[in-house]
């Protein structure tokens, strides 16, 4: 069986993500979308929370399985019997990092292979940043992101907004 292990923060899953799932299922027999436990990153939602969203999204698709990951990638991929680790690339300027860690993965595992996907062109400069920001500025994020991520967006930004008002008028 050739397993793929789809590895990112997913804070909060887009559409340009969905898309590249899609593309791997038809080139792999089993692809795993793996939350990562990045502790270099803030991320908005929690890890539950993202895998949450992840399985509502993907539950169309029985080649894909949503879990979550710690540590390095590679020891990861080897528990799950993986041969490959999909990366989505965007525009050139992913291409460099991407490319340095698909090195550095090859180094530490050589029989794991990186395969680099790109997304439709009408989801190339999506990116979860953008969309948090746009949310956080009262933009419409519906073209970015299903419904169910634009409505836990508004509600954790809503809910977050109001905690720093509180804070704020505690230290009045």
């Amino acid at each position: 069986m050739k397993i793929a292990i789809y590895p990112g923060s997913f804070d909060p899953i887009t559409y340009g993500h969905l898309d590249v799932i899609e593309r791997a299922t038809t080139i792999f027999d089993k692809v795993i979308v793996a939350v990562a436990q990045n502790i270099t990153k803030n991320p908005l939602f929690t890890v539950e929370e993202r895998l949450h969203q992840i399985k509502e999204l993907i539950k169309e698709y029985d080649k894909v399985e949503v879990d979550e990951f710690s540590g390095l990638l590679v020891d990861y991929a080897v528990r799950k019997n993986a041969r490959a680790i999909i990366r989505g690339l965007r525009a050139v300027s992913d291409f460099e990092y991407e490319f340095q860690m698909a090195l550095m993965n090859r180094r530490l595992q050589e029989e794991i292979v990186t395969v680099f996907l790109m997304p439709n062109e009408k989801h190339t400069y999506l990116d979860s940043s953008i969309v948090r920001e746009i949310v956080r500025l009262g933009g419409d994020v519906s073209n970015f992101v299903s419904p169910l991520v634009a409505e836990q967006l508004r509600r954790k930004l809503s809910n977050l907004t109001a905690e720093k008002q509180r804070r704020k008028d505690i230290t009045k």
